[in-house]
Formats: structure tokens, sequence, C-alpha cells
């Protein structure tokens, strides 16, 4: 049995209404920083600690990633939507007005990042038009106070969160 056609604009529409954190995936490609504004990641699981993000297969950063063997998945706070916009572009220099460090593991922190996750690549799995890759957690560090930028409906959003 086959299910009906699903038009790609009403699966965007649809699957827009998942509200999603907003991360930088970032690494270093010799001593230049290389990464991508990712919403496709969660964590996948505790023992081993790994995470997963989807790559769309059109991505020029990734391969310099993937080379290098290890990224950082930076989650974005909701005053770094300047930050998102940079590093969603494509062929400029994604890191010219964003002020990152390198972490001891050889990856690109930001700056002012809710939390921070150094992964070393474990798998990259083939997907449609993206690949789903595996990250194994080797350090994390995260602030105490702030709130996560997100995406809803194809434009940004902040949350009020209480404990």
């Amino acid at each position: 049995m086959t299910g009906r056609q699903i038009d790609p604009d009403g699966f965007r529409d649809v699957l827009g209404r998942f509200a999603t954190g907003i991360t930088v995936v970032a690494a270093l490609d010799g001593a230049e920083p290389v990464g991508f504004a990712c919403q496709s990641f969660a964590s996948l699981s505790l023992d081993p600690p790994l995470v997963m993000l989807a790559v769309g297969k059109a991505s020029t950063s990734w391969p310099r990633i993937e080379r290098g063997g290890r990224f950082c998945v930076n989650i974005l706070a909701e005053d770094q939507q300047d930050t998102c916009t940079a590093l969603g572009r494509s062929g400029t220099d994604k890191f010219a007005d964003v002020p990152w460090r390198t972490s001891p593991h050889g990856t690109v922190q930001i700056d002012g990042a809710l939390a921070t996750v150094d992964c070393r690549v474990a798998t990259v799995h083939e997907a449609g038009d993206h690949a789903i890759v595996t990250g194994e957690v080797i350090d994390l560090a995260a602030q105490e106070n702030g709130r996560p930028l997100l995406y809803f409906r194809s434009r940004y959003a902040t949350g009020t969160f209480s404990r």
C-alpha cells in the first residue's frame, strides 16, 4: 500500500509547527573556522553519550568538518539571531562578525552560546537529501542562565521557561 503524494511545501508547513532549538555546528579546518546553522539536533543516547544531527547533502561546510573528525554543537541563546543568520549563509566568510574561540578539543565554540557539546564523529548515515550524523560526546558545558533561540513556522521565536 502506498500513501498519498506529499507536497514538499505542505510537508515544510506542517513540520514547521514543531518548535526546535537552533544550533551552530562548527569546527576548525586547519586554522579556519567552518560551520553551519542546524535545527535538526537531538540527544540520542546516555550510555554511551551520543547526539545526532541532520546535515543537508548540499552543505559545503559539513565535508570540511567531517574530514577533521570533531565538531562542536553550540546551542544558541535568544539574543544570537545574528549569529544564526551569519552561519546560515553559504559562500561567505560566515565567522567575520561572530565571536568564537577554539575549544581544548580543536573545535569552534561560539561566545554566548547557552551550551556547547564537543563531539567526535561516530557514524554518518545516508537519509534522503540529508545525512544523519551521530557524534560521541567528549566534553560539554552550559551557562547557568539564559533562554534558547527557537525556530517555529519559519521564524525565530523565544520562550519563557520555569524550573
